[in-house]
Parts: C-alpha cells; structure tokens; sequence
C-alpha cells in the first residue's frame, strides 16, 4: 500500500507513505500535490489531509454503556446516584447483555477512529461477570481493536464487602489494570489504605494502575498525593494513572504549588473526561458553580502527561455521548480554557499520543518507519484546522488494511451562494 499527498503532524511538507508487511516503510517527502495514478488499487490519495496515528480512548465504561435510564434515570445528575443507579442495573448483567452493548460501542468507537480502548469494568460484583467477558472480548478483538481491561472496584476495595479478594480474583482471571476509587471508600483512612492496596497488587501482579481519584468537589479530598507518593516511592509512576481528579479544580493555589512538585516527580499520566466532568461535578453549589474539570492546562504546561477521554456512552453518569473524541476534544479546550494558538495547535496529542503514553504503548505507536501501520486520515491540514472542522475521520487502517473509510463533507449545492 502507498499513501500520497499526506500531510503529518507538525510538519508543513506533503509526505508518501509505504506500508509493507504491515509495518510503514519508507516515508519521503513530496515537493507538492502527485496526481492519484491509472490502475492504483494500492495508491491512496489523502489529497492534503492530515495523516495521524489513531486517536485512543483511554478511560470508558464499556460494561455501563447504553444502559441509561435502565432501570431507573439518574435524576439529580450526581456522581453518587449514578453510582445508585448502577448498583441496580448490575444485578440485570448477563454475558449476552454485556456483549450486545460492548460491541456496538465498540464499533462505534472505531467508526470514529479509535484504534486502542482503556475500558474499567467493576468489579464489585460477586460474579465478576463483566470482568470474564470482557476479557473474552479482548482476545477476540485483538487483531481489530487493542483492549485494555482495568479491574474496577465502583463501590470500593475496602468498603464493598470482600471488595479485596474480587479485585485480586480480576487480577487472577486477567484484567490488564489495577482501579481504585478512594474518594468513595467510608473513611479517610480507608481510602488511604486503598491506595497502598493498589500499589501493592500492582507490584504482585505486574499490572499497571488506574484509579479514579478524587472525582469530587471537595477540596479536602487529596488521595492523589498518596497515589502519586506511593507511586514514587515504588518507582513505578510510569505504569500509573490517575483519572478525573477533579478536586483539584477546589484546591487553592498554594497546596496545588506543593502537589506539582510530587506529581512531575512522581512521573504519573492523568486522564480527564472534560465532557462527563463539566455535567457531574458542581451539582452541590448553586453559584458562583464551580467547572469541577481537573487542571488540564496547568499540568499540561508542567510538563505532566495528561490526555483527554470520553468516560461514558449514554449510561446512569451521562446520557450524551456518540464514540467522537474530537468532540471531547473541542468541549474541553473551552472548558480548560485552553484556546489560544499554540494551545489548539498541538492538542490532538491529547487523544493520540499522550493517551499511548497512559496505556503505556508508546513504543509501537505512532507514523514511523518500521512501527505497526495504523492510523487515521483527518479532515484537514494541521491539528488546528481539524479541530476547528470538527469533520468525521475519513480513514482508518490497521495493521496495513483499510478497516473503515467514508467520503468527505461536500454540499449539495455546487454554485457559491455569494458570487465572488
């Protein structure tokens, strides 16, 4: 296969690209736009469109997905009644189920170029039914989608009765992550004692480490200091992530100052999920109403791995959601305020390559000579102009072969509305 008139990231030239044995081969530099030559079964024109490497969906609740409103819908629009809400849909899941849903979410993830799924499957569940598909699933997706299975305690490690043995039981059966969820166990305590648990199995096991920490307004609410110590201290930060974190959106500027000095030593990744984020968090303040969105920007600009995730897909948490992670993307530079032009101009990072970084696949990800061929062909010529478009991935190849492709935008209308 050889892909023309590509444009890649942070470059300004037009590139070909080969693709060999499902490895790119050479790349080279093209002085200006090659006419698509006669007989090019193997010739795709990318016709000046940006070439990217896949986006990632690094933090989502496959198990949960498209079940709102199933039995009862989350009314007050808090974390905590979705999680009531949850806790009564659990007892409905069958294999069957789970699968039906998984898969459509799954295929409309890669409808819109999403090669690579972190999903977080709970655990708090004495059949650990989700867990055991799921990791069926990612044995026969392999070869379509990369799946990445965190071990999810939703009611707590410490808090949920046997909480701990399901959790290493997940471990044992194959989940790829170990979860945590401090901020929900009883006490205090108990969710510092989590932490030290989730570091602990991670090290048995060899597994790396995702916890939804402090997703909660509550400034005092700092499980993510033990995290990232924890991680220090077993020199591990690489292999850990702690998601939402949107507490931090209610510390002040002075313990913040004193936690990014841990955070960038700890060399942990973050994940947001700005959309699902904007929509839970504040729901106790009537105004001024706080974001309740992590500091994206200022973690960003630190220096610190953070990228950028949808979280859920119409379930008891939120009832929007359509698999576009460019539409995450756009939500949450307003919301971050991260709109200035160096800002939108290096962003996709924030759902490709920093998310590579988080699922800790980086090494074979990205458009180079000899890496796996995957990616994607985006509506534009650089990160700002497809930001700005927000237009739907017109390709996606995987291993060397087209699993997705569809035409560009045009009007119907072909005369200018306003002559020239």
């Amino acid at each position: 296969m050889l892909i023309i008139n590509a444009r890649l990231r942070n470059e300004s030239s037009l590139y070909q690209i080969e693709i060999t044995n499902q490895k790119f081969g050479t790349i080279t530099e093209q002085a200006s736009l090659q006419p698509l030559p006669e007989h090019a079964a193997d010739v795709i024109d990318a016709r000046g469109n940006l070439l990217c490497a896949p986006f990632i969906e690094p933090h989502i609740h496959l198990d949960a997905a498209l079940t709102a409103g199933e039995p009862a819908w989350n009314q007050s629009g808090t974390l905590f009644e979705g999680i009531e809400r949850w806790a009564e849909r659990k007892p409905m899941l069958t294999e069957a189920d789970i699968r039906s849903r998984a898969l459509r979410t799954i295929q409309l993830l890669m409808e819109n170029g999403v090669q690579a799924i972190r999903t977080h499957v709970d655990t708090t569940d004495p059949t650990l039914t989700a867990l055991k598909t799921f990791c069926a699933l990612r044995e026969e997706l392999k070869d379509k989608i990369e799946l990445q299975i965190v071990a999810f305690p939703q009611e707590g490690i410490l808090s949920y009765p046997n909480g701990s043995r399901l959790i290493e039981e997940a471990l044992e059966i194959g989940a790829d992550v170990v979860g945590g969820i401090p901020h929900f166990e009883y006490t205090r305590a108990l969710g510092e004692q989590s932490m030290k648990d989730v570091i602990a199995l991670a090290r048995k096991y060899d597994r790396l480490v995702d916890v939804h920490c402090d997703e909660i307004d509550d400034p005092n609410s700092r499980f993510l200091e033990v995290l990232a110590s924890e991680a220090l201290f077993a020199d591990m930060g690489h292999r850990v992530t702690a998601s939402h974190t949107t507490a931090m959106h209610s510390y002040d500027n002075a313990y913040c100052s004193k936690l990014f000095r841990l955070l960038k030593k700890s060399g942990i990744s973050f994940v947001s999920c700005p959309t699902e984020s904007i929509h839970l968090q504040g729901r106790f303040d009537t105004f001024p109403k706080r974001r309740g969105v992590t500091r994206v920007k200022e973690l960003n600009n630190a220096g610190i791995n953070v990228c950028l995730a949808q979280d859920s897909i119409f379930d008891p948490w939120y009832s929007l959601g359509n698999g576009k992670l460019l539409r995450v993307l756009d939500a949450g530079l307003h919301i971050c305020q991260m709109m200035g032009y160096q800002d939108i101009s290096k962003a996709l990072s924030l759902i490709t390559d920093n998310s590579a970084i988080t699922l800790g696949i980086q090494e074979r990800y990205g458009i180079a000579t000899g890496k796996p061929a995957n990616c994607i062909l985006l509506s534009g010529a650089d990160d700002y102009e497809v930001i700005r478009r927000q237009e739907d991935v017109l390709l996606s190849i995987r291993a060397g072969k087209v699993i997705m492709e569809r035409k560009p935008t045009e009007l119907l209308t072909r005369p200018a509305i306003f002559p020239a």
